[in-house]
């Protein structure tokens, strides 16, 4: 099952066992079960330390790893292979008793959770976002025994996706009831189950000391910031909803200059330990609600929370970047991800052999459309203008795919279902203006991003597409506070920008600090 070099790297992970575990396996005759079976004795042959027994269990194929003596906690229903054997691998040595690599405090959290607490996050094995909730969960259970988590791949299990009408990777279930959906940390699991949190959160942001510079928002632009004013010696704060910001949700990044490849998810987590490296007071999970400019010339700006606290500052960066850009037709929002989607690398799986729609003929929605077309039956793309917008080259090979319909000059008016999820999308012809409507199963929307800065409105100057309004050094129409990243008004919204622009700002920043006397 695992080639040589990968046994021999497991192998040496496994060397840091604590402890004995057993993987608890529950295996039928079907291909898919042998498969499972070659990896368990992949696995035992890496260690001493691991044993094997078999026991019934609902789900087949699955294992789980557990202490010997007792039950499984974590489990695997499906082949943890692809991004999820990254989640194997902790799992192992988690529940084999070596310590984790998150904070004392998260740790404590999570132990000090009273109750019962079953898990079950369905994936898919291409999804980048499914991995971090899975191998969030996965630790939580292999630390607190009222705990369990279970990584369903939804491929796999496709009579489970059908009857709990799942139609976006990650859907995690608490209990048996549905508890989130997408990308989440360990930190904003804990605040969803550990009701106390929030408020204790709040009681302690407000509580703090005036800041130099605070920053809001934690990615490429804010983290520059950061780091930049971290490194002038002066008090500096990151305030952010989710650090990363969309990095997190990008897959394949290839034109980083210096780094040939990477993924998201990796270079998000470089820039938080880079931040890290500093003294910068992170306050992750916190979503700004309003911006109130300083009362007199050199005071201090005020930033409150939607938690009720408020933070204060002699400057201000912002940097809140962008979200994705919805249709804002009927249907749209009752139906998302219950059909209307976002994502077709992590999603584009849940929808093999079914009928599918991308909105967007921009680089993003093309791609989008080019991959889907190898997983689902068929693709429609619609495309408002009367001609494509991507690359040459991804429209040559859009056009050679005999199961892609493109469909130009198409303005999408209404998403339609049952009820429960999307059944279709209607659009009109802009040349003739007839309606006309296609039956589908799933929408995939690529067609830009948009500002986040409708907390801002009012405040400072804002362009007519809602950017942040700012000069060449980053400075927004109110004095002491800076702008950087997709959400302002710098042209080409492309992560090297953002840094550069955060980098610029908090230079700024500090040239505004010295000058006002702060």
């Amino acid at each position: 099952m695992l080639d040589s070099s990968i046994k021999e790297q497991l192998k040496a992970y496994l060397e840091r066992l604590q402890r004995p575990i057993e993987l608890v396996a529950a295996l039928g005759d079907d291909a898919k079960s042998q498969e499972m079976r070659a990896l368990l004795n992949d696995i035992l042959d890496c260690s001493a330390k691991v044993s094997l027994r078999e026991e019934a269990h609902a789900r087949i194929p699955s294992f789980g790893i557990a202490v010997p003596g007792e039950a499984a906690r974590v489990r695997f229903a499906g082949l943890p292979m692809g991004h999820e054997f990254t989640s194997l691998v902790l799992a192992l040595l988690q529940v084999g008793g070596y310590p984790p690599k998150v904070e004392q405090a998260v740790i404590e959290q999570i132990k000090g959770l009273t109750g019962s607490f079953d898990f079950e996050t369905f994936i898919s094995l291409s999804c980048h976002n499914c991995p971090d909730v899975v191998q969030a969960l996965n630790l939580m259970a292999a630390l607190n025994p009222n705990v369990t988590s279970t990584m369903i791949d939804g491929a796999l299990f496709q009579g489970e996706v059908e009857a709990r009408q799942i139609m976006a990777v990650p859907t995690v279930f608490l209990n048996g009831a549905e508890f989130g959906q997408g990308r989440m940390t360990i930190e904003e699991i804990l605040a969803k189950v550990d009701t106390g949190a929030a408020a204790r959160a709040a009681e302690e942001i407000a509580a703090k000391a005036a800041f130099d510079v605070l920053v809001v928002g934690g990615g490429p632009a804010g983290a520059a910031a950061a780091i930049y004013a971290a490194r002038k010696g002066i008090r500096t704060g990151v305030v952010a909803e989710r650090f990363g910001g969309q990095v997190m949700d990008t897959l394949g990044i290839e034109n980083f200059v210096s780094v040939k490849e990477t993924e998201g998810p990796k270079l998000a987590m470089a820039l938080e330990e880079h931040v890290k490296a500093y003294d910068v007071d992170i306050m992750n999970l916190q979503r700004a609600a309003k911006l109130v400019p300083a009362a007199e010339e050199g005071g201090l700006v005020e930033v409150q929370l939607e938690n009720g606290a408020a933070l204060k500052s002699k400057s201000v960066i912002i940097a809140t970047g962008a979200r994705w850009r919805e249709m804002n037709v009927p249907g749209e929002k009752e139906y998302k991800a219950k059909g209307v989607c976002f994502c077709p690398h992590c999603d584009g799986p849940l929808f093999k052999g079914k009928r599918v729609a991308v909105i967007g003929g921009g680089n993003s929605g093309v791609e989008a459309a080019i991959d889907l077309a190898g997983i689902v039956a068929h693709v429609t793309l619609l495309e408002f203008a009367d001609t494509l917008r991507a690359d040459a080259v991804l429209q040559k090979k859009l056009y050679s795919l005999p199961n892609v319909t493109v469909i130009k000059s198409a303005q999408t008016t209404e998403v339609t279902g049952d009820g429960q999820k999307v059944n279709g999308i209607t659009y009109k012809d802009r040349v003739s203006g007839e309606e006309k409507h296609v039956e589908l199963e799933g929408i995939f929307v690529q067609i830009g991003l948009l500002p986040a800065t409708d907390w801002l409105k009012g405040t400072l100057a804002l362009s007519r597409f809602g950017e942040i309004e700012i000069d060449a050094k980053g400075q927004t129409s109110v004095p002491g506070v800076f702008a950087a990243g997709d959400c302002t008004t710098v042209p080409y919204k492309q992560i090297i920008i953002a840094m550069g622009a955060g980098a610029t700002a908090s230079l700024s920043a500090f040239d505004h600090l010295i000058r006002s006397g702060s």
